[in-house]
């Protein structure tokens, strides 16, 4: 008996009878298949695809990034006076990412549908937030998608640059870290046991230093997989508290921003994304409340957040941002004084893309003064832990070597 090879889902686009353009998937053994069955029933198909699967991979899971150059993209193929649908189309044909290409079929099959751009992205709120969608439909609204979704790349694209900048200065004193205890696990397990042999055969009072870590040599060698399992223990009961106690992670950006140099960072950064994202919204002629609201959903820090809904109110009660801004005294005086000239002079989008840039600025200058500062250290804790577990061992011979 003949196997038949398995259906696929096919993504297609058409027209009925009527002339209206209809879109759907349909499953199939190929897409000539497909294209036989959408004609018996009065469709004439224009566009037939196979609908890829989402990869789960970590290397192909959309990222941010992503989602900015998709943006950009978009703005360039709109202001070129491409049509929405064939934008799509020409911007998922160079696309090599699966799970961005199985986005986009499904923006595509939205759209093509009848709906609105914006409500279409509100069906993916994993990749498009609340800000996202709110200025892609004021851009629909107004006329002028394309300058606002050129706004929208320029502000993801700078957020996302920042960000990198951080998390690249915390990554490497954390991967350094990494490479040393694994050092220093490697010589407590296998180098360590060689030298107690040797020490053995001495019959001689080793140094209590020497005795210390070949104590914790024996220890790992004997508990690893009791230590190993209670660490993983802790690491998942944090991040599971983590994750359920909104009290215990704003009690950490509170502290945070006390730090000495980390704090200084994490502060600029929370006043550059306030900023960035306040004169991004109120450029694009959303109104200075709504712009508020939209910001307190993008600030990451507790304190901010408290600030920003503070700002709010006072603003919908009559005051002027600035004063409101001041009243907080979490602000810099710098951002206050150049809003006060925004707003005096009708340019508040201007002045705030100036704060923004002058704390962006800030951010990357500390980063690199804190990489900078962080090296030395770093080789300083690895010289340390290594070089004192050599030591160790190399203690007992030399004394020996004196006694001779």
């Amino acid at each position: 008996m003949a196997r038949h090879s398995s259906s696929k889902v096919y993504v297609w686009v058409g027209r009925n009878r009527q002339g209206t353009q209809v879109s759907g998937q349909i499953k199939a053994q190929s897409a000539v298949a497909v294209r036989v069955m959408l004609r018996k029933q009065g469709i004439t198909p224009t566009q037939v695809r196979r609908q890829r699967r989402v990869s789960w991979q970590r290397n192909q899971a959309i990222r941010p990034l992503d989602i900015a150059v998709f943006t950009r993209q978009m703005a360039t193929m709109l202001k070129a006076g491409v049509p929405l649908l064939q934008s799509l189309d020409i911007i998922a044909e160079g696309i090599e990412k699966p799970a961005l290409r199985a986005l986009l079929d499904e923006l595509k099959i939205g759209i093509a549908a009848g709906n609105r751009l914006a409500s279409t992205l509100r069906q993916h709120p994993a990749y498009f937030d609340e800000l996202y969608c709110n200025l892609v439909a004021v851009g629909e609204q107004t006329g002028a998608l394309e300058l606002l979704l050129e706004r929208i790349a320029t502000y993801k694209e700078k957020t996302e640059h920042l960000k990198a900048k951080i998390k690249k200065a915390l990554r490497y004193p954390f991967a350094v870290m990494a490479v040393a205890v694994l050092v220093s696990w490697v010589l407590l397990v296998k180098v360590v046991p060689q030298f107690e042999e040797i020490f053995i055969s001495f019959d001689a009072q080793l140094p209590l230093f020497t005795l210390g870590v070949i104590a914790l040599s024996e220890y790992l060698q004997n508990h690893a997989g009791v230590l190993l399992g209670f660490i993983a223990l802790v690491g998942l009961g944090v991040q599971r508290l983590w994750r359920s106690s909104t009290r215990l992670r704003s009690c950490w950006e509170r502290f945070v921003l006390r730090l000495p140099v980390v704090g200084n960072i994490a502060y600029h950064a929370a006043v550059a994304r306030f900023a960035r994202t306040l004169a991004t919204t109120f450029a694009a002629g959303v109104p200075l409340l709504d712009a508020l609201e939209s910001v307190t959903g993008s600030v990451a820090n507790v304190v901010f957040r408290e600030a920003v809904q503070q700002v709010k109110r006072d603003v919908a009660n009559g005051m002027q941002l600035h004063f409101a801004m001041r009243n907080t005294a979490v602000f810099p005086v710098m951002a206050v004084q150049l809003t006060a000239i925004g707003e005096e002079s009708g340019s508040l989008d201007a002045m705030l893309d100036k704060v923004a840039v002058y704390y962006e600025q800030q951010v990357e200058q500390a980063v690199d003064g804190l990489t900078a500062l962080m090296e030395p250290l770093i080789l300083s804790v690895l010289g340390v832990l290594v070089g004192g577990l050599i030591i160790a061992m190399y203690l007992p011979i030399f004394e020996l070597g004196a006694v001779f």
